[in-house]
């Protein structure tokens, strides 16, 4: 009967791969993290909760932190930045 949360929280999870920032990547990850961790609390599976509990606290926290500071897009040491057109 409660499989199906955990099937729920593998296509949540599975959404967060079709997204094109990486903070909005984060945060499905971390919905899809925080939903395992209420899986593992109705299975009384310990190591489940928590590891999907730290799982999402971090992925949430980073996407706003990135985001915040203005780390959202990947930077390439080397490559040239070429400022945008007026």
């Amino acid at each position: 009967m409660l499989d199906w949360l955990g099937w729920f929280a593998t296509a949540v999870f599975l959404t967060s791969y079709f997204t094109k920032q990486s903070a909005t990547l984060r945060r499905i990850q971390g919905l899809a993290a925080g939903l395992w961790a209420v899986y593992g609390l109705l299975i009384h599976a310990l190591p489940v909760f928590v590891a999907n509990l730290i799982v999402a606290g971090v992925a949430i926290a980073s996407s706003f932190r990135r985001e915040r500071d203005g780390l959202a897009k990947p930077v390439v040491v080397g490559e040239p930045t070429i400022p945008p057109a007026p």
